[in-house]
């Protein structure tokens, strides 16, 4: 394989971490309810008067994200360590998205596309890019098609009722 070509099966193992990731957090509020959501901020708000993430991320989502990453890595023939890491990575890059919206003024649950996307699927992508065998080249494609992704299914989560907003 050359630097031009793209590993697709490695693609493909990378985009179903990162929906898993990313989806337990969403079907664990969708059946929880409010239960176990305890803030990862625990409510800090900073000199800006922002919270630092914001309440909707919550250690419930933190920890059913790196569950759920962790089984499905086994799955897919990882270590459990690799999928730990996966998710804790993946669940970072979301809270470094909350932080930079916040600090953006954005108001919580707000849509920023790009600044939703790109950290948690790039972050979980460089980590473990070795363990993957992805490339640049691939964590290029991970991140456009978790976008690509993201747009198409989000809309149909919330008309299912298990996304609160269309996007």
């Amino acid at each position: 394989m050359t630097n031009a070509e793209l590993c697709l099966s490695c693609i493909t193992q990378t985009v179903a971490l990162l929906l898993t990731a990313n989806g337990a957090p969403v079907l664990a509020r969708h059946w929880l309810k409010d239960r176990l959501s305890l803030p990862v901020d625990m409510g800090l708000t900073l000199n800006d008067g922002r919270a630092l993430f914001g309440y909707r991320k919550t250690w419930r989502g933190m920890i059913a994200s790196v569950i759920a990453t962790s089984i499905v890595a086994r799955f897919l023939g990882m270590s459990t360590l690799d999928g730990t890491v996966f998710g804790l990575a993946a669940m970072a890059g979301d809270l470094l998205a909350s932080f930079i919206k916040r600090r953006s003024g954005f108001i919580e649950s707000s849509r920023v596309r790009s600044i939703d996307t790109i950290p948690e699927s790039v972050m979980p992508a460089l980590v473990l890019h070795a363990q993957l065998g992805l490339s640049v080249m691939d964590i290029v494609a991970v991140a456009l098609i978790f976008f690509l992704i993201d747009v198409l299914i989000s809309p149909v989560l919330y008309r299912l009722h298990i996304k609160n907003r269309p996007y």
